[in-house]
């Protein structure tokens, strides 16, 4: 059988400084130690990290092809958008981002990742996504308050004086002033759950946004997708349902916060004029609509050998 190719698509805009040239020499250092065909390719614009998959792949039909993904969730999210349908590819993460929020449904192993070497060791695993028409998410996909200060932030990212969280506190006072709640139209697995909404949160990972964890009893195996579904609060309350669903402790306020497990998702904006937000793994799409699946086992993951993604335990502190 012909060799693996690996190929490390790394992207210079992850992060807060551009770690190429670092990234390049670990990689040219890994591979003189364990020497493999291997190739360096640089993004050079958002979407890119998924057509260098692309092409990779028509250039090397039917040989197996490993990806590592030299960036944050973004440019790993872009390489499993690539990967997804290719049955002769299959990628990991090397984390080079600010958040690398994926690999933390890994826990204590995930540092493994770190390690070069035991990435072109590792063995693959199948694990779930969440496919969407409006791309795909690896970790989470969200419509409401959360997308909207995503999408805010940015006019705020390269403000002088503003520090790592200023962006993010501005952002998210200037949605508090527009207002939290939205009405949507949901449906999950064929059942309504019309309504207004503070947040529509759907999981496949554990975490996101550097340190909410929502759902820790999330399965990246099980074939369903977690939903919290975030009433509509007021500013008073929205502190500590927010402050609970950060945590994982959803299960304390059910009559803010309602929690379903799906296989499938409908959202839409009934207000035609007023498309909705929607965060993919931290990229920010505008859409009046979007509807999404659970891609059962369709992600071919290569992890350290004997990692396995860690189930958390379910939460409440009082007992329910």
């Amino acid at each position: 059988m012909e060799q693996s190719k690996h190929i490390f698509i790394v992207n210079p805009a992850a992060g807060s400084r551009d770690r190429t040239t670092e990234i390049a020499g670990a990689i040219r250092a890994a591979t003189r130690r364990a020497p493999v065909d291997y190739e360096i390719l640089i993004t050079e614009a958002p979407h890119h990290a998924a057509e260098l998959v692309k092409r990779a792949s028509e250039q090397y039909p039917g040989r197996e092809l490993r990806f590592y993904a030299c960036g944050g969730d973004g440019t790993l999210k872009e390489v499993a958008e690539g990967c997804l349908r290719r049955p002769n590819t299959a990628f990991t993460h090397y984390p080079a981002g600010t958040g690398n929020d994926f690999i933390k449904i890994f826990g204590a192993e995930s540092e493994r990742f770190r390690d070069l070497e035991q990435l072109m060791q590792g063995e693959i695993i199948d694990l779930d996504a969440i496919e969407s028409d409006c791309g795909l998410a690896l970790n989470v996909l969200s419509v409401g308050v959360d997308a909207r200060v995503a999408r805010s932030m940015k006019k705020y990212k390269r403000l002088p004086l503003m520090g790592s969280q200023g962006p993010y506190l501005v952002a998210t006072a200037e949605e508090v002033v527009k207002g939290l709640v939205r009405p949507y139209g949901v449906s999950v697995d064929g059942v309504s759950y019309d309504g207004r909404y503070t947040l529509i949160l759907v999981l496949n990972g554990h975490c996101y946004g550097g340190g909410f964890t929502p759902v820790p009893e999330s399965d990246p195996q099980d074939g369903l997708l977690n939903v919290l579904l975030v009433h509509a609060v007021s500013r008073m309350t929205a502190a500590k349902v927010i402050s609970a669903y950060k945590t994982g402790f959803y299960r304390d306020y059910p009559q803010y916060i309602t929690a379903l497990s799906a296989r499938e998702l409908t959202i839409f904006s009934p207000d035609p004029s007023k498309p909705m937000d929607i965060n993919l793994d931290g990229e920010i799409v505008r859409s009046l609509h979007i509807s999404m699946r659970a891609a059962e086992r369709q992600m071919r993951v290569i992890v350290p050998r004997g990692v396995r993604p860690e189930k958390g335990a379910a939460r409440s502190r009082r007992g329910l």
